[in-house]
């Protein structure tokens, strides 16, 4: 022969052999008894000999045809091990998300648990990384970035623009006398300096010019790396900062920082969600998706508030 036989004759001629039913074949393979009878006529006529055999109420096997049927059920038997190991590692592969290490800390990740908890069988990996991953080489899912890095990756979506505000602990304010923005700005300012691949957030000056106030360069100033850190400082009383809406609203919710005056200046650039086309074979990775999506809109619309300029 220069060709194999069919792969439904094969089939029915297997589950034949196994279950000694034509009937128990049929209602397997979701085809009727007769297309079974028939499938086994044509594969006995390729085969140019004869393979079951009535067996007083079911049927058996003749000789060579028991022999061919273990040949047959070995390759079936490993079909089917290869499905159940292919489901399995589908099943059991984790989503791997990558994102700025302050949105993980701040944002996403609290949020995070509480839809894995919703989704006990998921399998979540949250990586913080400021490096921009190879969607299609690093083993990373999706990727929550910002700005124009959004340009090197062939699948993505704007998530939301966040806002500034200036925010300090309760007990910070407490102490001192913060009547007005101007009097803000006399206290320890701390400052966020992104790297620069990033266009930075709205600084202190950018904030005095919005409130109409002067701004002299004050001494002896603190800057961070990262936005988790000096919201971090705040909350330890040690000045304001201005912070991204998305990264405080636990700590707001907390009482742990609050809001002196809420004039809030928009990031120049959004944040995106980035993913590999493959990554949404995984389970629950379609959910995922639109339920960051979701929570990006919330966002979005929470940060911006009734105060925009």
């Amino acid at each position: 022969m220069t060709r194999l036989p069919p792969l439904r004759a094969l089939q029915a001629f297997e589950a034949i052999g196994r279950l000694g039913s034509v009937t128990g074949a049929a209602e397997e393979l979701g085809v009727t008894a007769g297309a079974i009878s028939q499938q086994i006529r044509r594969l006995e006529g390729l085969l140019g000999i004869g393979l079951v055999e009535r067996s007083g109420k079911g049927v058996g096997l003749t000789a060579f045809g028991a022999t061919y049927h273990a040949r047959i059920r070995a390759g079936f038997d490993a079909l089917r091990t290869a499905e159940d190991t292919l489901q399995r590692a589908r099943r059991d592969a984790a989503i791997v998300i990558s994102c700025l290490p302050s949105i993980a800390i701040k944002w996403l990740g609290p949020r995070l648990i509480d839809w894995q908890a919703g989704h006990p069988q998921a399998n979540i990996r949250l990586a913080g990384a400021e490096a921009e991953p190879r969607l299609d080489g690093d083993q990373v899912d999706f990727r929550i970035s910002y700005g124009r890095a959004a340009r090197a990756f062939e699948q993505h979506v704007e998530l939301f623009t966040d806002w500034v505000v200036p925010v300090c602990a309760p007990a910070f304010a407490a102490r001192r006398a913060i009547a007005t923005p101007k009097d803000l700005l006399h206290l320890p300012l701390l400052r966020i300096e992104w790297g620069e691949g990033h266009s930075p957030p709205p600084g202190w000056k950018d904030w005095a010019g919005a409130v109409g106030v002067p701004f002299d360069q004050p001494r002896g100033e603190m800057a961070f790396s990262l936005s988790s850190a000096a919201i971090d400082a705040a909350i330890n009383g040690r000045g304001c900062v201005l912070a991204q809406l998305s990264m405080i609203a636990d700590d707001l919710e907390a009482g742990r920082l609050v809001i002196p005056f809420d004039r809030r200046l928009s990031l120049p650039e959004p944040y995106f969600l980035a993913w590999n086309r493959r990554a949404l074979e995984k389970p629950f990775a379609e959910d995922l998706k639109r339920w960051l999506l979701g929570l990006a809109k919330h966002q979005g619309e929470r940060s911006a508030g009734a105060i925009c300029v």
